[in-house]
């Protein structure tokens, strides 16, 4: 079964985050919330200082970008419960942003139609949080929807 991802958030760590769904062919990023443009989104995903160019093609076209050859929906909402998470068929949100990191706030997702929610930063009252190969083992998908990865300061160690 594919899971169906939305970014909210396309900064650094949602681009890395989209760049590390691409080689999994169980996931599939179907949309993006950021106010930046498609056309912005595209360049800046393509091209990237650290990890280099993106192999695939990437185009911005009017409020989609496609990654080679796929849609991905733009959105430009600043507010997360009025995203149309239920509508897009999203089953996971990686809030990206660094600003909704309150168990109440990223449960806006969950309002919006969400399934479950990993905040890339600390968090303030999530269900639990987990560190890959730390105590990954913790996790409970039947208890568990808003989920902290630490900081990406302790993942990328």
């Amino acid at each position: 079964m594919t899971v169906k991802i939305g970014i909210n958030g396309f900064g650094r760590i949602g681009r890395v985050f989209y760049r590390a769904a691409l080689k999994n062919p169980n996931i599939r990023v179907v949309a993006i919330n950021d106010l930046m443009n498609a056309d912005t989104m595209a360049h800046l995903l393509k091209y990237d200082t650290v990890h280099g160019t993106l192999a695939a093609e990437v185009v911005g076209h009017g409020d989609s970008i496609h990654v080679a050859g796929n849609p991905v929906v733009i959105r430009s909402v600043k507010e997360p419960d009025k995203i149309d998470w239920k509508g897009l068929g999203i089953d996971l949100v990686a809030e990206c942003t660094g600003l909704f990191t309150k168990r109440d706030d990223a449960a806006r997702h969950l309002a919006a139609g969400a399934r479950k929610v990993i905040i890339s930063a600390p968090a303030t009252n999530p269900d639990v949080t987990v560190v890959m190969g730390v105590n990954s083992d913790r996790y409970d998908p039947k208890q568990h929807h808003i989920v902290s990865n630490a900081s990406c300061t302790t993942n990328c160690l």
